[in-house]
C-alpha cells in the first residue's frame, strides 16, 4: 500500500530513530561491559605439575660422552608454583612467583635436540629445592582506543584496558612470558611437552637453567598490531646458574612484530622476531681451528675467550579453524657459529601441529594435541661433532648427519574442576641428528593441577 506524504514522514522518523539506536546498541553495550568487569587489585593462584616419563631401549651403532642412554629408562620432574599479584597504584602491577622443582632426566639431559620434557630444568635433582622464580613490575599506559577485558589468571590481574597503550615489564622472570606466545603451542604444563615444539627450537634466549632472567621489555599495542622489544641479562657461562649482571656488555636482545587477524570469520596471530646475544661465546671454528693446529679433539670449552654475538630469527603463526579446532606453526633460524648459550642445540627449526578440544565427543573440557618438529644444525656445528666434539646437550663422538624428527601427540583429560591427566608420546628419529642411533620412543603421563 502507497502512503501518502502525512504519514511518511512520522515513519521515516521512527526509522531514524531505529538505525539510531541499532547503531547506539554495540557502543552502550560496550560501555556497560566496561562499567561491570570488576577490576581485580590483588589475586594469588596455584600450580602444580607432576611428569613421569619412560624410554623403552633402541639401538645404537655407538654412544659418546652426551648419548642418549640405548638402555631404558625412567624419568619425572615436578614443579609446584604459587603467582601473587597486587596492584599498587592505577596501571601497576607487581608478582611474585615462589616455586619449587625436583626430578630425574633421561640421561642426565642430554643426547637430544628437542629433550622431551619442558618442565625438567637443568638444575634438576632429587632433592625439593625452593627458589624464587618471578619478581617484576608491569607498567601499563592507556592510549585510547577500544578497550579489551583481560581476565584473572596467574601473573594476571582483570580489568579492563586500551587496545592501544605501552606496556613496560621489568624484573625477574622468563622472555617466553612476554615473547613468542602462542595459544596452541606455548606451555608444556598443559599442552605439548617437547621443547623445540613449546617454543622456537632456535630461539636461544636468555636464561638461567631454570629458564629465568633479569631485564625489561616494552610493549606498544595499536588496536590489531603489537610492537615488543626486550633485553635481558645472560648467564655467565652456557647453561649456568649464575647470572651476569652487565646487562651493557653481555645481553640477549629480542624484538617481535604481532599482527591478529580475521580468516573465514576465525581469529589468528603472526608473531615475526628476531635475536642477537652478545657474551663469551665460543665459536665451533676456533675450536676445530685449535684441534688441528694440536693434532686434539676440538673443545668449544677451550676457546671461549672473547665477546661473541648470536643472532636469528623465527616466525610464529596460529590460527583458529572453528570454536574446538586450533593450528599453529612456527620456523625458526639461528647463524650457528657459536656454542648453544641458554637453551638447546638446535639452529634451524620447523615445528607445527593441531590442538583440538573435545566438544564434538562429547567431553568438551578434554584436549587432543599432534605435532611435529624437524630441527637442524649449521654446517659448522656438524663438523664440530662429526670430528668428535662435544656440546653441552649432544656428543655421540661421531655423526652421521639427519635431521632430527620429533613427533608428539597428547590427549588431556579434565578429571576435576582443577585437575587434569594427560597422556602423551613422543617418537623421535635420528636423536641429536645422527642417523646411526634410534628411533627412540618415550612415553609421558603428566598430573597438572591449578587454582
Amino acid at each position: 500500500m502507497r502512503l501518502n506524504g502525512f504519514m511518511a514522514r512520522p515513519l521515516a522518523r521512527l526509522q531514524g530513530v531505529a538505525v539510531l539506536a541499532a547503531a547506539l546498541v554495540p557502543v552502550l553495550a560496550q560501555a556497560q561491559a566496561a562499567e561491570t568487569v570488576e577490576t581485580e587489585n590483588w589475586n594469588a593462584k596455584f600450580q602444580s605439575t607432576y611428569v613421569w616419563q619412560r624410554k623403552p631401549s633402541f639401538s645404537a651403532a655407538y654412544s659418546g660422552p652426551n648419548s642418549l642412554t640405548v638402555d631404558k629408562e625412567r624419568s619425572y620432574s615436578f614443579t609446584a608454583t604459587a603467582f601473587l599479584g597486587w596492584r599498587p597504584w592505577t596501571g601497576g602491577e607487581l608478582y611474585f612467583n615462589p616455586e619449587a622443582a625436583q626430578g630425574v632426566p633421561l640421561s642426565n639431559l642430554t643426547g637430544l635436540g628437542g629433550l622431551t620434557n619442558g618442565e625438567m630444568a637443568r638444575t634438576s635433582g632429587p632433592e625439593l629445592k625452593f627458589y624464587r622464580a618471578r619478581l617484576f613490575l608491569r607498567q601499563t599506559w592507556g592510549m585510547g582506543g577500544e578497550q579489551e577485558a583481560v581476565e584473572s589468571g596467574p601473573n594476571q590481574l582483570a580489568g579492563m584496558v586500551d587496545k592501544r597503550r605501552w606496556v613496560l615489564t621489568a624484573g625477574n622472570l622468563s622472555v617466553t612470558d612476554i615473547f613468542d606466545a602462542n595459544t596452541y603451542s606455548h606451555d608444556p604444563r598443559t599442552q605439548f611437552l617437547n621443547w623445540s615444539i613449546m617454543t622456537h627450537g632456535s630461539y636461544d634466549f636468555a636464561a638461567d637453567a631454570r629458564g629465568y632472567t633479569w631485564g625489561a621489555a616494552l610493549e606498544w599495542y595499536h588496536d590489531d598490531w603489537a610492537l615488543r622489544v626486550g633485553r635481558f641479562i645472560q648467564p655467565k657461562l652456557p647453561n649456568q646458574q649464575q647470572l651476569d649482571r652487565d646487562i651493557f656488555s653481555h645481553y640477549g636482545d629480542q624484538i617481535e612484530l604481532e599482527h591478529s587477524h580475521t580468516l573465514g570469520g576465525q581469529p589468528g596471530t603472526v608473531r615475526l622476531l628476531a635475536f642477537h646475544n652478545r657474551t663469551r661465546m665460543s665459536r665451533f671454528q676456533d675450536a676445530l681451528n685449535l684441534a688441528a693446529r694440536t693434532g686434539t679433539t676440538p673443545d668449544i670449552n677451550a676457546v671461549r675467550t672473547d665477546v661473541q654475538g648470536k643472532s636469528g630469527f623465527g616466525i610464529n603463526i596460529e590460527q583458529a579453524v572453528n570454536d574446538d579446532v586450533g593450528l599453529f606453526l612456527r620456523a625458526s633460524r639461528a647463524d650457528g657459529k657459536t656454542e648453544t648459550y641458554a637453551f638447546t642445540e638446535i639452529e634451524r627449526s620447523l615445528s607445527g601441529g593441531v590442538l583440538v578440544k573435545g566438544g564434538s565427543w562429547g567431553r568438551a573440557d578434554d584436549t587432543l594435541g599432534v605435532a611435529f618438529a624437524r630441527n637442524g644444525l649449521s654446517s659448522v656445528h656438524r663438523r664440530y661433532l662429526e670430528a668428535g666434539g662435544v656440546g653441552f646437550f649432544i656428543g655421540d663422538g661421531r655423526l652421521n648427519y639427519r635431521p632430527e624428527m620429533i613427533y608428539e601427540t597428547f590427549y588431556n583429560i579434565k578429571l576435576a574442576k582443577a585437575a587434569w591427566l594427560t597422556f602423551d608420546w613422543q617418537y623421535i628419529r635420528n636423536p641429536a641428528y645422527n642417523a646411526d642411533r634410534g628411533p627412540v620412543n618415550v612415553g609421558s603421563v603428566r598430573l597438572h593441577t591449578e587454582f
